[in-house]
Formats: structure tokens, sequence, C-alpha cells
């Protein structure tokens, strides 16, 4: 395991070695891929076409119950190895292996696709490759962040086999700049249901990334319908990419595009949804939103999922400090933590009453019992405020 000699910093005791004891771990996630290629040897060996659903059966059952079983860790590298820790390209790799192992499951998942004369077989493969997609855009979401062109670009090759490239202009620009406001199409209102907040995310989220990328184009004299626009260029990735697919299988692949593509970024938007149910940011008196801080975003230490996801559910100290690497994230005891990880979480927002049972009360906790300092849902705040209040 390789070690890292870090000095002492301001506020630091003493320097030292610190050892990421995650190392190997995060390379867990490069298995997510090769999940529906596991799906398809099992039911071939078995005969048996329940293990088509594999994956799914991965993501939402078999992480929570290891994320409760192993629990979380709340430990923090220290300041002066973070550095060494971010310049180490062994994380970077992780994430960039992702990319051609993730593609690699698209076109296997494809293939397989056509060639199955079951729909219910169908469609477990289009949910998995989706599934595959949907992490992936974590990934991309990592790399997104980076100044680094590779990565960045990387990043929008990610997105194509969803169809969401212009998260990569959205996410960036538009929802770090209004999270946890209401103007903010990818953060949730508390009283707002997964399923209305799907179609709000969704088309907010094309609007938005339209208007920021127009605006950027018009200040630097350039015409907004060209491929300099970051909009349009990602969407045609995605256009060339499903063409060649359905030249190489024909037409009866295009359900199979359709189906993975919708999984995958309903997937993102999930996520989306648990990330910042219900917090808001304070405006100050000279009428902008206060500055975003840890406890503006849910947070998640539970072992097993962030190593799958790249620590995502670190969402705290990532949204305060946006370029920090994943392998850098920290745990703020300021910052209102989530009962399990993602895998269990997304499980409940799909059904709102057991996520209002779960989740409601401990946006009230986070606000000491005034939910006039909660972002709410206009449609249920007077209700919400007479329940709690």
């Amino acid at each position: 395991m390789t070690s890292i000699q870090a000095p002492a910093a301001a506020g630091e005791a003493s320097g030292g070695t610190y050892v990421d004891t995650r190392r190997y771990l995060w390379a867990v996630g490069l298995a997510v891929p090769g999940l529906p290629l596991a799906s398809w040897g099992l039911a071939a060996l078995t005969g048996s076409d329940l293990w088509w659903w594999l994956t799914p059966v991965v993501i939402y059952l078999l992480i929570p119950l290891l994320d409760a079983v192993t629990g979380t860790d709340t430990a923090n590298p220290p300041e002066s190895a973070v550095p060494a820790l971010e310049e180490d390209r062994y994380y970077r790799w992780l994430t960039y292996l992702y990319a051609p192992l993730q593609y690699g499951s698209f076109l296997a998942g494809a293939w397989l696709f056509v060639g199955s004369d079951s729909w219910v077989t169908r469609l477990a493969i289009a949910v998995s490759v989706g599934a595959v997609g949907g992490i992936g855009i974590a990934n991309a979401h990592e790399l997104g962040h980076k100044t680094e062109r590779v990565e960045r670009r990387l990043a929008k090759v990610v997105l194509a086999q969803s169809g969401y490239g212009h998260f990569w202009v959205e996410h960036n620009r538009g929802h770090h700049n209004r999270v946890a406001t209401p103007e903010d199409p990818a953060s949730s209102r508390m009283g707002e249901s997964f399923w209305a907040f799907l179609p709000r995310t969704v088309i907010g989220s094309v609007r938005s990334a339209w208007r920021l990328e127009a605006k950027r184009l018009r200040a630097r004299g350039k015409r907004v319908w060209s491929l300099r626009n970051d909009v349009l260029n990602a969407w045609a990735m995605t256009v060339v990419l499903f063409a060649a697919v359905v030249l190489w299988l024909g037409p009866g692949v295009i359900p199979f595009l359709v189906i993975q593509a919708v999984f995958g970024f309903c997937l993102l938007e999930v996520v989306n949804y648990v990330e910042h149910y219900g917090l808001l940011r304070r405006r100050t008196a000279s009428g902008r939103y206060e500055r975003c801080r840890p406890e503006h975003s849910w947070n998640s230490n539970h072992i097993v999922s962030n190593v799958f996801l790249y620590n995502l559910e670190r969402h705290s100290d990532h949204h305060a400090h946006p370029t920090r690497r994943y392998q850098s994230l920290r745990h703020f005891e300021e910052s209102p933590q989530l009962p399990n990880g993602y895998g269990l979480m997304i499980g409940l927002a799909y059904f709102p009453p057991l996520w209002r049972a779960v989740m409601d009360h401990r946006v009230v906790q986070h606000y000491d019992g005034d939910l006039t300092r909660a972002n709410l849902h206009p449609a249920k705040r007077e209700r919400l405020l007479a329940r709690w209040g």
C-alpha cells in the first residue's frame, strides 16, 4: 500500500506518513461495467433468465446491504497530504479506465438486445446497461470538474451514452452557482416527490444549459448555432454514437438505445433529488445568496457506495470545493447526514411516502424546527408549516 510522507501543516500537530486505506478499493468501481456481461455468462451457465437482472439487484439491494454491514468512515486525509494525494495519477487512471469499459458494456448490451427473442430479457439488458451509463455519469461528474483538457473531453464522451451531454454545461456553470436555492432545477424541495421533481429538473436543466452556453458564445462574439456550442457538440456525440449502432445492428436496436439512455439519466436525477432535498441557502443583506457551505448538501460516509461512486456521497465537501479530487474529499460534522448510502436512498425516493417518512423529519431537525429556513415545495408550503410548525 502506497504511503505519502506528509509534513505538518498549519493546525496539524505533527507530520507523518499518510496511507489511503481505500487506495485499491477504489478500483472496485471498475467492476460495474462488467455486471451486464456477468449476467450474460451466468444466464448461459445456469439457464435462468433471472440472472439478467443482476445489475439492478447489485445497485438497489446488495450495495445498500453492504453499506449497512460495513458502516461509515468519517476519517479525512490530513491537509498536508492532499497535494501529493491529488497528484497521484493512479486515481485519475481509475476514472479514465471506466470509459472504455462502459462502452464495451454498451456495445455488448446492444448486440445481446437484438439477439434476444424475450422482451423481459431485453428490458433487463437495457436497464442494466442504462445503470452502467448512469453510474458512468458519476465518473463524468468527477472528470468534468477538472481543469485538464483530456478529463473534460472524456466527461463528454462518457455522457454521450445517456444523451445527457448538456449536463457538462449545466452542472458546472448552473447547478454549482444556484445549488440549494429555489432557482436551481437540480435542487429538490421538501414536500416535492421525485416524480414531480423529475420533469422539472430534466426540462429545467436543458433550458439552463442552453441559456448559459448561448450567453457564453454571444459574449465572445461567436454564433450560438455552431459546433463551438458545448451543448450542441455534446449532443452531436450521442447522435453519431446512436447512428453508428443502428447502422451496425439495424433499427431493432432503437428501443435499447432509448431505454438505456432514459434509465441512465433518470438514475442521475434521482441522485440529484437525494443530494439537496429541502436544503436552502439564505439570502444575505445584499440580496445575494450566501456562499455554498457543507451544510447545504446531504452527506453520506458509507464505505461501499462511496467506493463505487468516486466518493460522490461526500457531496458536502464537493460543493464547497468543486475542484477537489474524489480521493481527498472530507467529512464535515456540520453536514446533514443521510441514514444510508445512495443505493438505499434512491430506492426510497421512488416511493414518496417512504421517502417522506425517512427524510422530512431530518430536514426539520437540520433547521431546528424552523421550516421557514428550508427549501419548501410551493404547493405544499402551508401544509408543511402547519404540520411541523
